[in-house]
């Protein structure tokens, strides 16, 4: 077992089956992360203070208010921790429902350690020290403070909004393939088909675009996406 923790990274998971919120305890604490753990919803955001998080695991089904009540509680206070939402299914509408309430990704069950260590991961890679800006035409990103400027509007973004962003500003003008956007965004396989990039997408272009602004992101239908003038 692998006793060393990451300094400073805590992980708060809410879950209301126990078997589940102990295997996946066990898994993240042999991994090196420190874990606190909630049965429901209410006592979740109750532990957000004590324990202050680098990441929140939260399944959306719960006893008493469900993990869609949570995200959308947290997020009503300014809090911008990632959320993971874990999901039994996978319709576009469960998905859409998970990003609106203010989730940053989601995890389909049945639970499956290592794709599920490989996402949190990915939520708690940290970055070096950076002052280093992306810009493409009146679009800017910083990335210290993961945030997109244009027209002097900040736009605040979530991780993997960000992370999509990043990736088309690096390769402006060459259109991306969705197993391309997929393998260095994501950087694990999904199940099955999934729209996650159309979802991400149509997020960062109403974020990007809220003041009337020209599209910029440009669907290159039956291949993927680019980032161009129109």
């Amino acid at each position: 077992m692998n006793t060393a923790t990451v300094d400073g990274t805590q992980i708060l998971l809410i879950e209301t089956d126990e078997t589940l919120a102990h295997n996946v305890s066990v898994d993240l604490q042999e991994s090196g992360y420190e874990t606190a753990i909630a049965q429901d919803a209410i006592s979740g955001l109750r532990k957000i203070s004590e324990a202050q998080p680098s990441l929140v695991v939260v399944d959306r089904m719960l006893a008493g208010e469900s993990g869609l009540w949570f995200c959308n509680r947290l997020r009503a206070t300014g809090a911008r921790v990632p959320i993971l939402m874990l999901m039994a299914r996978d319709t576009v509408e469960d998905r859409v429902a998970c990003l609106d309430a203010g989730a940053d990704d989601y995890f389909l069950k049945p639970y499956r350690a290592d794709d599920f260590l490989k996402l949190v991961r990915l939520y708690l890679q940290s970055d070096e020290e950076t002052t280093e800006k992306l810009r493409f035409g009146d679009l800017g990103l910083d990335l210290a403070t993961r945030r997109a400027i244009r027209n002097n509007r900040t736009i605040d973004l979530t991780m993997k909004e960000f992370e999509l962003l990043k990736y088309l500003m690096e390769h402006p003008r060459e259109v991306l393939t969705r197993e391309q956007i997929l393998e260095n965004v994501w950087g694990y396989d999904f199940v099955g088909e999934s729209n996650v990039i159309e979802v991400y997408v149509r997020y960062l272009r109403l974020k990007i675009e809220d003041e009337g602004e020209k599209r910029l992101i440009q669907t290159v239908r039956g291949v993927g996406y680019v980032l161009r003038e129109a």
